[in-house]
């Protein structure tokens, strides 16, 4: 299969996609191929885009029962959603660090970095703007500032560009992999190295479209971490980002076996300790600052819930096997 796609690759944001049927395709439903093709959009709405005439095979209309055949020149429109716009809303920031150029902010968890399918509130998005009208102008209309995000449910830091200059200038320093990004996290089980990483590539999950995989044909991912404290049961490893893939940290420890307590969507049903979140804290982030040319170094200590599942964790666990001190990497 060769493709050419205007707009984007494989996004359902992207408006035209052009597909040729290779030979592994060929005699394949019209329906399967685009939803094997086309992984971020539903197989639902690819039967509505077929049905409403906006598919067509070798020019022609299709129904999504229609064998393709090798050699086929397969086109798809898939109109951009229509996003509402952004409210500002008056939500307080916890922010670490300030300028005229940008703001580091320590995201509490639960909270959505910015607005998504049924989620149009209380995202740090809006608060954001709320702060500063004038980001509206930088960035994507309903990330304003925004270099980065956190999951919902993980809570630490992020940096946000008050500026174009210092948007454009931080976001070529996430992509040469120079920002230094710092978790904390508690995982089940005993790791056994002290330190190590996790090289795997991470794509969108077969079936489950909603969540990441480790699959052969997905994204390079690489994921260091050392052992900062081992309990009984479970393991407190600081993770350092080497790439920065959707959920990265969370399907990495999963596929390593050892899952972060309360990632209830990658750890299954597993003790959770009383967390109603995924036990992770973006607690060090460290850039290079676009105007000043300065390093800038931050952090955040835990928040409330993490830090009392650790302090009852120690309380339990005397006795048991530490790590021994070590110097700063």
């Amino acid at each position: 299969m060769t493709q050419s796609d205007s707009y984007g690759v494989n996004e359902p944001s992207a408006r035209h996609h052009t597909y040729f049927v290779d030979e592994a395709h060929s005699h394949g439903r019209l329906d399967a191929f685009l939803t094997r093709h086309l992984p971020s959009v539903s197989r639902s709405r690819i039967k509505t885009l077929i049905e409403s005439g906006r598919v067509t095979v070798d020019g022609a209309a299709a129904k999504p029962s229609s064998r393709v055949r090798r050699g086929q020149r397969v086109e798809v429109d898939v109109p951009s959603p229509s996003r509402p716009r952004l409210q500002a809303e008056s939500i307080p920031l916890d922010i670490v660090f300030e300028d005229d150029h940008l703001m580091v902010i320590n995201k509490p968890p639960g909270m959505a970095v910015h607005p998504g399918a049924g989620r149009m509130q209380g995202t740090l998005a809006s608060a954001i703007l709320s702060r500063i009208p004038q980001l509206a102008g930088v960035g994507e209309p309903d990330r304003p500032g925004i270099v980065h995000r956190l999951d919902k449910d993980t809570s630490g830091l992020l940096v946000v560009a008050k500026t174009l200059p210092a948007y454009s200038a931080l976001q070529t320093q996430v992509k040469a992999r120079t920002v230094n990004r710092r978790y904390l996290a508690l995982v089940h089980g005993q790791v056994q190295q002290a330190e190590g990483a996790i090289a795997a590539r991470i794509g969108r999950h077969p079936r489950h479209r909603t969540k990441m995989a480790v699959t052969p044909g997905g994204r390079e991912a690489v994921t260091r971490y050392r052992v900062v404290e081992r309990f009984q049961l479970f393991t407190l490893v600081e993770a350092d980002l080497v790439t920065g893939r959707m959920h990265q940290i969370r399907v990495h420890f999963a596929h390593i076996g050892h899952p972060i307590v309360g990632d209830r969507q990658y750890g299954g049903r597993r003790e959770t300790l009383g967390l109603s979140r995924q036990a992770l804290h973006a607690w060090k982030l460290q850039f290079t600052h676009p105007h000043t040319g300065r390093a800038v170094a931050t952090d955040a200590p835990l928040p409330d819930d993490f830090a009392q599942v650790l302090r009852q964790l120690r309380a339990g666990a005397e006795g048991s096997p530490r790590p021994p001190r070590r110097g700063r990497r």
